[in-house]
């Protein structure tokens, strides 16, 4: 009978701790899937639905902006249904997001299904870990919410994985297709990719079902039930993962801190920024936006398309993006092991100084490449027809543009060109072995108007580009560089490069972050101040998102990793100076410390 006692708190804190991390999963398969889709969704979408570079970022990026929209609201509804509720609510949104994606038939239901997504990804990225430190133990809390994001490592690793395995069906098929006439080849490789692109979706579907439905069976947060008067519930919350008197020691803990003399002392000055709360509620804001500023997310969202701009081909991408997320996995495991006994300060002092040399690097490497490309755009100017533009990449038009196509060189173009305020990024590879068209025209580039863009003007504001503008706009070719593919060295090296800043970002904010967004809220803010908090981190991850492609084609990827170095740099100095160690501290005694 004692040895059953004894191993049913184990057995609902292991159960826990599973249910918990599977939101992490998901968590990162949100992240992440879209880097293996995107090279495919690319080819596909952007030909049978005319999408722009815009238009494909907004697609990665909707993802981050559904997160920002549940972040607005994600801590008032934890409060009202209760953690558990919410987290049943975000699984259930991402299992229904799968099939919308999946079977989507053009740009709307696309866009609403990777949002719906992101709303999922939002209300798990504050109810999870809000939920992991109001249920685990002071000495369990700090590798409860390092297991959090080692299951979101795991998400990216099985996202990368399953984007290695649709890189290598449509490999197979290119192979089996090489032998048709170009038509029949060009329509074989344009299915395989199709496919490829909705399958990995459809693969994710798995893992929603499994945290949505284990949800249902978790116990409620002993906190929130404490704070809506339900004592009872909430000892039978802590006395189903700690010991009898450990339960009651920590109860009255919680009891105290919502007692009527806490709040009267607490006063009218219980607000989110009054002044006992402001320092550790800007803090958090500040590490949660400079964590996203390093540019972490548009990375590993876009690291195959990087990759393969680097030199790295095809699968050979995708082999590199599933080594990434296995070493952001086990470095991960390392942070785990460390986040408890050397403190949350040092890992984001080591991490973050690490993320600054290696995006450094990153961009050095970039610009040593950047700084060879020839610049074609008179020349491309002057090949315009009736404001249209139509070409390949074949020897014979290389040859013209001054390429070296004799030497069997691969050869890459980079266009950004624009009518009236609609503008567009492509590019090319002559390398491709569907070898397809690039084609200029005003039609696929000035979007029809919309019921928003349409409101806005008739304010007198104008966010959105205005159709009327494009209509007779001259065809104009911005930039266009033509450049030799680089040599596979060159792409190992950045992704080395890409390595060393995974691995810092694991070892450090990774981890940590979790934590200071988690411990560094008081109590009675904590909710609705980790909403706040999240909003501003995913706001800056969805605007880094949505302008990689566009900023990238304008002014190459160097300037990317430089700006994120700097963004960096900021962070060190941050964790070094201004971070306080929470290690060992129950969330009563961070909120003391701030107090005083």
């Amino acid at each position: 009978m004692q040895a059953t006692l004894s191993t049913a708190p184990n057995r609902a804190m292991g159960f826990l701790l599973f249910i918990a991390g599977m939101g992490g999963l998901l968590y990162g398969i949100d992240v992440g899937i879209i880097a293996g889709a995107l090279p495919y969704l690319e080819s596909t979408a952007s030909v049978a639905w005319k999408l722009t570079a815009q238009q494909l970022g907004f697609i990665v990026a909707a993802v981050l902006l559904g997160s920002v929209l549940s972040s607005l609201f994600a801590g008032a509804l934890a409060d009202l249904v209760g953690r558990r509720a919410a987290m049943v609510i975000a699984g259930a949104l991402f299992t229904l997001s799968i099939p919308l994606i999946a079977l989507a038939d053009g740009y709307l239901p696309l866009m609403l299904g990777r949002l719906l997504q992101g709303i999922s990804g939002g209300l798990i990225g504050v109810v999870v870990p809000l939920y992991l430190a109001e249920c685990l133990h002071a000495r369990h809390r700090g590798r409860g919410a390092a297991l959090f994001q080692l299951l979101l490592t795991i998400g990216l690793v099985a996202a990368a994985l399953i984007g290695l395995f649709q890189a290598q069906e449509v490999d197979s098929a290119t192979t089996a297709a090489q032998n048709l006439a170009e038509a029949q080849r060009a329509a074989a490789v344009f299915a395989a990719k199709d496919h490829a692109w909705r399958s990995i979706f459809w693969v994710c579907l798995v893992p929603g079902l499994v945290f949505t439905l284990g949800g249902l069976l978790l116990s409620e947060s002993p906190r929130w039930l404490a704070r809506k008067g339900r004592t009872a519930q909430a000892r039978a919350a802590l006395l189903r993962t700690r010991p009898a008197a450990e339960a009651e020691a920590e109860l009255r803990d919680i009891e105290l801190a919502l007692s009527p003399a806490a709040t009267a002392n607490a006063g009218a000055g219980d607000r989110l920024l009054s002044r006992r709360y402001v320092l550790p509620f800007l803090l958090a804001c500040l590490v949660l936006a400079l964590t996203q500023a390093t540019g972490i997310n548009s990375i590993l969202a876009y690291v195959v398309t990087i990759l393969n701009q680097a030199g790295l081909p095809g699968a050979t991408a995708n082999m590199a993006d599933v080594a990434l997320k296995v070493l952001n996995a086990v470095m991960t495991v390392v942070a785990v092991v460390l986040v408890d006994r050397k403190g949350r300060k040092f890992l984001m002092m080591l991490g973050t100084g690490g993320i600054v040399v290696a995006l450094l690097v990153a961009g050095l490497l970039f610009r040593s490449v950047e700084g060879e490309q020839a610049d074609i755009s008179a020349m491309l100017q002057a090949r315009t027809q009736g404001d249209s533009l139509v070409l390949r990449l074949d020897p014979a038009t290389l040859q013209a543009l001054g390429g070296t196509a004799g030497d069997g060189t691969a050869m890459q173009l980079s266009l950004a060109y624009s009518y009236g305020p609609f503008t567009n990024v492509q590019s090319r590879r002559s390398d491709d072995p569907a070898l397809p068209e690039l084609r200029l025209a005003r039609e696929d580039t000035v979007q029809a108007d919309s019921v928003i863009g349409a409101f806005f003007r008739r304010l007198h504001l104008n966010p959105f580009a205005d159709p009327a503008e494009g209509a007779n706009a001259p065809l104009r070719i911005e930039q266009a560089h033509l450049s030799a593919v680089p040599p596979a060295t060159h792409g190992w090296q950045v992704a080395l490069a890409i390595c060393l800043f995974v691995a810092s970002f694991a070892v450090g904010p990774g981890v940590c972050v979790w934590l200071a967004l988690s411990e560094l809220m008081p109590n009675r803010i904590r909710s609705n101040g980790m909403s706040v908090a999240l909003l501003i981190n995913q706001f800056v991850s969805t605007v880094i998102a949505a302008v990689f492609l566009p900023t990238v084609g304008q002014y190459g990827y160097a300037t990317l990793f430089f700006y994120g170095a700097g963004c960096a740099l900021l962070y060190f100095l941050t964790a070094t100076f201004l971070l306080p160690e929470t290690k060992g501290k129950t969330l009563e005694e961070i909120d003391a410390h701030f107090s005083r």
